[in-house]
């Protein structure tokens, strides 16, 4: 029964696609979120998740591939982050802020253009794994490949400039390239995404995996690895929730990822929050955390 209950999903195609998409994303959402919560760039990857919309939404009025439109509006809005703040006196947070907020609008101005549009847009804010094409999938492989491979090329460059930037500097590194590339990294993660866990979800999937590895280990590598594993876990696991229980997909994964931390964030080994608990309430421990 067991055996049955784990491979019955599968004697369907489109869970086939929808396993090795949600693998993918889980793993590539994990890999990149490590910069994202190491570098504080929750709010980024959530302002660039929102800020697709005017690309979504021009792709949709000229009948073009919405992801495209997508991925081009993403990186725009990457690009045009790093423009600002690196030639105004503004902060980073600051031009976040502006920038999300008009690609937002625009994006609800051009929808509302429109007379239908919620039955083709739903999945790309709620995520439909389950409608993964064979073409998405293709797109989904080449784009989260491009993706690792820059990661491990400049692995070297990311983490000088994660860590140390004073060293950065010493090294002669392009700190402001280096960092638009990353923004232009998270942008592609982000789109690649959204046919997961959809547009309202997605940070969830950049950030909690990582922010869970986190708790257990300060080890680069080490984290970039069980962050790997835990978005694979939670996509995995949050697919056979979707099949079974029928609830959206997207929800579903973000569910598991946000049980998982729960579980790390409680029960780990000397980080815990039960453990430190524990130890602040022995004797022994004087108090110290």
């Amino acid at each position: 029964m067991m055996l049955e209950w784990i491979v019955s999903p599968f004697t369907y195609e489109f869970m086939q696609r929808g396993l090795m998409a949600s693998a993918m994303v889980g793993v590539l959402c994990a890999v990149v979120g490590c910069y994202v919560v190491l570098r504080s760039m929750a709010f980024l990857g959530d302002a660039m998740a929102h800020a697709i919309l005017p690309g979504v939404a021009a792709a949709y009025l000229l009948k073009l591939n919405l992801l495209a439109g997508a991925l081009a509006a993403a990186i725009l809005v990457a690009l045009g982050i790093g423009f600002v703040s690196r030639h105004s006196t503004l902060k980073e947070d600051t031009a976040i802020g502006i920038l999300f907020a008009g690609a937002l609008s625009l994006g609800i101005a051009m929808i509302s253009t429109a007379k239908t549009y919620a039955s083709d847009l739903t999945h790309i804010l709620f995520g439909n794994v389950l409608g993964v094409s064979t073409g998405d999938l293709w797109l989904t492989a080449v784009a989260g490949l491009l993706v690792l491979a820059t990661i491990v090329l400049f692995y070297k460059e990311f983490l000088v400039i994660s860590f140390d930037p004073v060293l950065a500097t010493t090294l002669r590194l392009p700190k402001e390239l280096l960092r638009t590339l990353m923004l232009v990294l998270i942008a592609v993660t982000i789109v690649i995404s959204l046919q997961t866990v959809g547009v309202g979800l997605v940070t969830s999937m950049l950030v909690t995996p990582g922010a869970t590895a986190y708790i257990l280990t300060r080890r680069l590598p080490v984290m970039m690895v069980l962050s790997a594993c835990m978005g694979a876990v939670s996509t995995v696991a949050g697919l056979y929730i979707s099949f079974y229980v029928n609830i959206a997909s997207g929800a579903a994964v973000v569910m598991v990822a946000t049980a998982l931390f729960l579980a790390v964030f409680t029960l780990a080994p000397k980080r815990g929050f039960l453990w430190r608990y524990v130890r602040k309430s022995s004797p022994s421990g004087n108090g110290a955390c």
